[in-house]
């Protein structure tokens, strides 16, 4: 019988832990714009509901990322983190992680591919019980090289549109082989983090990447699901005039009932100076549309991955390439020069810091939450990709209420009765 040698897992890999103590200063402000992952942190460390559940987190690597980690230690859990994206590692929060806290994080921002998925899998080697996904990377390894981990493990979270994608397309090959929660889903997420997250984080990308004026600029949003909304959004609030391209009638409609133009991208790249993609597809701003841009168009994305610009053709067409700024890489074409910022990566984390820390708030809450109903269940869920719990949703949405200090009515019985039935007409 063939010997099977233990691999050597270090117990952290982080670029330096002397930042430690600027990343802990930084994950303090971050906490005191998070007042409801706060008060589940205090619930979960009273009540020990992860005595022993090992978890195993693909995230962005964050301050805010760094107090959704520490809620779930306090409630007596086993994390292990890795980064989703090479780029969008802070390293005094990673180090901070390891040296205060006592987790083991495996990320360094600017980490080559190999090394990436090297980190997933020492992830992996902690055998959770319970998954939490960024880009549903940490599923996809399970599924296709780590099988003998499914056994164990309970259940996992999906936190953005692209991976919630690729486990409902698993689901519907019967490739699925554990229940995962879809937190990308749920309305205190999708409304607030996808929609004013985004457009905030993304506007702060492109301006410290760049530093250009986006008052009078042609701004070509590439979606307009609750991310292209939220960019669409905050660009026309700074003057932007903004241009929708879409796929999805009904998008496409309400982006023109918004007062936005809309248009196919061929158009769109003959007019366009800034270019953002938020589709979470493959090749949306392509070979065609860069002919077709402008000397010195700009392109950004905000979607998980790095595959909506199709930067193999984009090199291709390139007689030149050069680092111009950082984040900003040139590329001289026949037609002029073209900007890519961020490596093609999603330009709010890569160049900035990615979501305020108050609408990671509920987002968070909500991974918080859903971690908390899959250990409660233990195996009694189907193999199939869920919603987020309406009870959940709506608790995250009280509690930040009053974190807030606002209050709402409440329906008297009258009223109560009254959207029940059906005898009182009009």
């Amino acid at each position: 019988m063939k010997k099977i040698l233990k691999r050597e897992v270090p117990k952290y890999d982080v670029k330096d832990l002397k930042l430690a103590h600027d990343g802990q200063l930084r994950i303090e402000w971050a906490a005191q714009q998070m007042p409801v992952l706060k008060l589940i942190k205090e619930r979960f460390s009273k009540e020990n509901v992860f005595k022993g559940v090992r978890i195993a987190a693909c995230l962005h690597v964050t301050t805010e990322t760094a107090n959704l980690i520490t809620a779930l230690k306090a409630g007596g859990a086993n994390v292990v983190l890795c980064a989703s994206n090479p780029l969008s590692t802070q390293d005094d929060v990673a180090a901070s992680l390891v040296v205060n806290d006592g987790i083991s994080v495996y990320a360094a921002k600017g980490e080559d591919s190999k090394t990436y998925y090297q980190h997933i899998q020492w992830a992996l080697d902690s055998r959770p019980r319970v998954t939490m996904d960024d880009g549903a990377d940490l599923i996809s390894i399970i599924h296709t090289q780590r099988a003998e981990l499914i056994a164990d493990i309970i259940g996992g979270t999906e936190e953005t549109t692209t991976g919630v994608m690729r486990l409902r397309s698993m689901e519907k090959e019967g490739a699925l082989r554990y229940p995962v929660i879809a937190v990308n889903d749920a309305k205190t997420k999708q409304f607030f983090d996808n929609r004013y997250g985004t457009g905030q984080s993304t506007i702060d990308g492109i301006m410290r990447a760049t530093n250009i004026l986006l008052a009078g600029k042609i701004f070509v949003i590439a979606g307009y699901g609750w991310c292209g909304r939220g960019l669409a959004m905050r660009a026309r609030g700074m003057g932007a005039r903004v241009v929708i391209t879409e796929v999805d009638h009904l998008k496409a409609l309400e982006a023109i009932m918004d007062g936005y133009e809309v248009m196919p991208m061929k158009d769109a790249a003959r007019i366009g100076e800034v270019f953002v993609t938020a589709t979470g597809d493959i090749n949306v701003i392509r070979k065609e549309h860069f002919k077709a841009m402008k000397d010195g168009a700009i392109l950004a994305n905000t979607g998980h991955f790095n595959v909506e610009i199709d930067l193999p053709s984009l090199g291709e067409l390139a007689s030149s390439k050069r680092k111009i700024r950082e984040f900003v890489e040139e590329y001289t074409l026949e037609s002029g020069k073209l900007y890519l910022l961020g490596e093609g990566r999603l330009i709010n984390l890569t160049a900035a810091e990615g979501h305020p820390a108050q609408v990671m708030d509920m987002s968070f809450a909500n991974q918080a939450l859903a971690v908390e109903f899959l250990v409660g269940l233990g195996k009694k869920l189907d193999t199939k990709v869920y919603r987020v719990p309406d009870v959940i949703d709506r608790e995250i949405a009280r509690l930040k209420l009053r974190s807030m200090n606002i209050a709402i009515d409440q329906l008297t019985k009258e009223q109560r009765q009254y959207l029940a039935g059906w005898e009182m007409g009009t």
